[in-house]
């Protein structure tokens, strides 16, 4: 990130010439050392024999030395030794130490030849490049699976073609009241060009939008709104209710679109949408789901109910050649030559069309038809009479309710003399007897009752119609939400179902002798005409809205919003030509980000902290740190509100006064360095927030939040997690606040809740608008490992950061013999007797994680409002100090000596790591961690 300049920091740390000179562990308070100095006696004793090495409660990967740090040697002991400089000193030659001081408390001589083979695999070096000069060495641990190794990023994937981004996928907060749903291309030349006189329109919230394809790969000539910045050039239209579909009419060189407010909207092809539209009319009470043009120019819509209205072409023609000050009249015109297909063939309420939404027509010209269809059924019309034909099942059986109904002229007088005119004590006449006409009924409401249930969300029908399109052979090809697909022929006879892949159809294309199928997973598969499948490949990390063909290219719109072409002729042998040129100039189009995160964790205790406490803790070490993000735990605690946030956590509510307190305080010290909060996550006393500097604020997107509960029957969440994940500079962070299992004997629990997160966390990402249809009622995208079982999500992340209370305690040491190692900070030789290094080392627990080299004091117990290191537990209970707050990650990387490219996008180093000893209002110490990387 930039340096924003000269600005003077009250918060910023002392220079590192001061901080050379003065140490916060060097004002520590008399009263704690237990004697001012221990000399050496007049005459020479003999050193102490070093104890043996502290037995161990947990089996390690291998055999370590009697001690293992990656400090440097010390050298030779000197008579004079005291606690001046404990780490570079021998032990002193004490003869009877003070009766409080325990005799194991003499250091013995530390060699560097006594660390083990592990102890060096254990210890990684900062990374290369002059921004990690000078960071701390971290201790690794190992991945033991593949879920928990970096993943596999690529600069061009060999797994699918290369693609054309028209639209990279922009941050979803950008996309609030401007998120696109449907593809049209017109084209004014033959497909097979290079795209001159194409443009791809796209549908959105905020109206329609063109892209010239000439301009496919030019950047654009002035900073277009947020989340558009990578976008090729495109031009937009004005402000309109959200536009649900396209239908390109090359006949008439116009564009249509349907809006949700049930308006139909013309706009001039050539021109584009920026010159307006060229005629508007109100089409339909509800939304237009879906537009057609037909054989012979009219202009079929869809709406909700199971409404179709056809607009005669005549009637548009003739007002598409007025003047614009005569179009309101026309647009009256337009609206008086329609045609309500549902009440024409409705006879006295009694209708053959199912009452739902009619999402899809399509124009068969070759034959005079136009097809509708439902959630579960198919309508067939001739295009040029308006004659209801058939009505089907998504089985391709024909609905007997409308066979019999059409055994009579639903205009007839008679029949409507008979069936609603018949006198009270006289049987209206049928031919239709008494036991089909109740099976009609049932079915009827057996189809209400289903509709109802499914508009309620209590039901999902797998086998319901998402796409269909029409082959170049005059097959008709339909998609199902279970991921099946069938062909037809032109007249209604199902001909054959092919079952390629388990995702939800949403959109088939074809060109040629191929079709194109999206599905629910982003995923794109390439068939020929017969239903073979010939290739196919992860287009895109969301569902694919849409398709449409132009220029050269095949155009997929994701849920995200994203836009990409992928050739025609893909998968082929170009392919391999563009990868290899994309390769060869990844230098002209990679570009290194710079930034500092600054991370947070402490368990407050149920306390609101001092002005004081939270301003050294939040003191700013540098001024480019670009994130802050903070966790807490037992931000509150009650048996009561623990039930009362689980209860809330059922309905999808979080929150509490404390934890607003918390935001309020820590927002209002980063505010006055420009930070502002994007996100925050609650669950009962877990609390993790993320504030960002203004300026860095539109490079960061997809803001999702996460909770996993570790408490009693995993369902309390007075333990457990809480995480946030978004996108920086177009990677993936995520960073998990937890609280595990307390209490020494507690290891092998506090493993399983670090599994338990690790392995279930699912981000929920909030959906809005008019896109919920469409993505949010499928399942997120699955991963996968090799095998095909399923991975957690936390594996596809670029960078994952876990902070928080882990309670980790020290084992195999008493309290005296803790407190006197802590009283000469001897952190390298207690570090030695912490359960959670031990349990990394032996691959139980953050397996493929790391943790920064620290000269910090243990974090726990402490007395609260009592400074100094005087302030560790001295009640009957005498808890041994541990090391229970700390802050651990993993990049990229899968080695220390990778480099930061395109195959390893993220590359952190540590250059600080510390605990805030001024804060006194908890048991806790809070601790901070701020890392570099590109």
């Amino acid at each position: 990130m930039a340096d924003p300049g000269d600005t003077t920091n009250p918060f910023a740390s002392p220079s590192p010439a001061a901080a050379a000179v003065t140490s916060p562990w060097d004002d520590l308070p008399d009263d704690f050392f237990l004697s001012a100095s221990i000399s050496s006696a007049a005459t020479p004793t003999p050193t102490r024999t070093p104890p043996p090495p502290i037995p161990s409660t947990s089996p390690r990967a291998a055999a370590p030395g009697p001690h293992r740090s990656a400090s440097t040697p010390t050298p030779t002991p000197s008579a004079s030794a005291s606690f001046s400089d404990p780490r570079n000193r021998a032990p002193p030659a004490v003869q009877h130490p003070p009766p409080h001081l325990h005799p194991s408390h003499s250091l013995p001589v530390f060699n560097a030849a006594t660390l083990s083979a592990a102890a060096a695999t254990d210890i990684w070096p900062p990374p290369p490049g002059p921004h990690h000069s000078g960071s701390l060495p971290e201790f690794a641990a190992a991945p033991t699976s593949l879920a928990h190794r970096p993943p596999s990023r690529s600069a061009v994937r060999a797994d699918r073609p290369p693609p054309l981004e028209l639209r990279p996928r922009p941050p979803r907060e950008s996309q609030a009241g401007a998120a696109l749903r449907a593809l049209a291309c017109y084209c004014d030349a033959p497909w097979f060009g290079a795209g001159a006189g194409a443009r791809l329109w796209a549908a959105g919230e905020a109206g329609v939008r063109a892209w010239d394809l000439a301009d496919a790969f030019r950047s654009p000539a002035s900073r277009q709104r947020w989340g558009d910045e990578a976008a090729s050039p495109f031009t937009e239209s004005r402000r309109t209710p959200p536009a649900l579909c396209l239908a390109a009419d090359p006949g008439r060189g116009v564009v249509w679109s349907g809006h949700a407010d049930g308006r139909i909207v013309g706009w001039n092809a050539d021109q584009g949408p920026e010159a307006g539209e060229c005629l508007v009319w109100e089409a339909h009470r509800g939304p237009v789901f879906a537009l057609a043009v037909s054989a012979y120019g009219d202009l079929w819509s869809g709406s909700e109910g199971g409404v179709i209205k056809v607009w005669y072409g005549e009637a548009i023609e003739k007002s598409l050649v007025l003047q614009r000050e005569e179009k309101r009249k026309t647009s009256f015109l337009v609206e008086r030559s329609s045609i309500d297909l549902r009440a024409m063939v409705s006879d006295g309420g009694a209708c053959p069309l199912p009452a739902v939404d009619v999402k899809l027509l399509l124009s068969d010209n070759s034959r005079s038809k136009v097809w509708s269809a439902g959630y579960l059924s198919f309508a067939l019309w001739d295009s040029r009479t308006k004659d209801l034909l058939k009505v089907l099942n998504v089985d391709g059986q024909v609905d007997t309710r409308f066979d019999i109904l059409s055994g009579q002229d639903p205009h007839s007088y008679e029949t409507k003399l008979n069936l609603f005119s018949a006198p009270k004590k006289e049987k209206a006449r049928s031919p239709v007897g008494f036991l089909q006409r109740s099976r009609n009924a049932l079915l009827g409401a057996a189809d209400a009752v289903r509709r109802v249930a499914v508009k309620a969300g209590f039901g999902d029908d797998t086998q319901r119609t998402e796409a269909f399109t029409m082959s170049t052979d005059g097959m008709i090809w339909t998609g199902s939400a279970n991921g099946s697909l069938a062909r037809w022929d032109g007249n209604g006879n199902r001909l054959q179902e092919f079952q390629h892949h388990s995702s939800s159809v949403q959109c088939i294309c074809n060109f040629g002798t191929r079709l194109w199928v999206g599905y629910m997973d982003g995923s794109i598969h390439l068939l020929n005409l017969e239903g073979n499948l010939l290739g196919g490949w992860i287009a895109h990390s969301s569902p694919i809205l849409s398709m449409a063909v132009g220029g050269s290219y095949i155009f997929t719109l994701a849920g995200h919003g994203g836009i990409r072409g992928w050739n025609l002729s893909s998968p082929g042998p170009i392919d391999n030509i563009l990868h290899s040129e994309l390769i060869e100039k990844e230098p002209s189009y990679k570009k290194f980000e710079y930034m500092k995160v600054l991370v947070g964790s402490w368990n407050v205790g149920q306390e609101k902290a001092s002005h004081d406490s939270l301003r050294a803790w939040l003191r700013l070490p540098t001024p480019e740190v670009g994130v802050v993000v903070i966790g807490l735990q037992e931000v509150e605690m009650g048996a009561g509100f623990l039930a009362m946030s689980a209860a809330k956590e059922t309905v999808g509510l979080e929150g509490s006064p404390n934890g607003e307190w918390w935001l309020d305080v820590i927002g209002q010290i980063l505010k006055d360095h420009s930070f502002v909060r994007v996100g925050s996550r609650q669950m009962a006393g877990l609390l993790i927030a993320i504030w960002v500097k203004i300026n860095l604020k539109q490079f960061i997107g997809d803001i999702d939040n996460a909770a996993v509960a570790c408490g009693l029957g995993r369902a309390i969440g007075n333990k457990g997690a809480v995480g946030l994940r978004m996108r920086i500079y177009d990677r993936s962070i995520c960073f998990i606040n937890c609280h595990f299992a307390a209490h020494m004997e507690a290891v092998s629990r506090r493993n399983e809740d670090f599994d338990h997160v690790f392995s279930s966390m699912t981000f929920s990402t909030p959906s809005s608008g008019f896109l919920t249809t469409s993505v949010s009622g499928s399942a997120a995208q699955l991963l996968r490992g090799p095998n095909g079982s399923r991975l957690p999500e936390l594996s596809d992340t670029d960078m994952v950061v876990f902070l928080g209370d882990f309670n980790y305690r020290l084992y195999g040491i008493s309290y005296d013999e803790a407190m006197g190692l802590v009283s000469r900070r001897c952190f390298d030789w207690l570090i030695e007797n912490d359960q959670l290094r031990a349990e990394m080392r032996s691959g139980r627990v953050f397996q493929g994680l790391r943790e920064g080299k620290f000269k910090f004091p243990p974090t726990y117990k402490f007395e609260k409002h009592t400074a100094g290191l005087s302030g560790y537990d001295c009640s009957e209970k005498r808890r041994i100090p541990a090391w229970c707050d700390r802050i651990l990650y993993r990049d990229s990387r899968a080695s220390s000596e990778i480099e930061c490219s395109l195959e390893c996008p993220v590359v952190c180093s540590i250059s600080l790591y510390d605990s805030c000893m001024e804060a006194t209002d908890s048991d806790h110490k809070p601790v901070k961690w701020l890392g570099v990387f590109p």
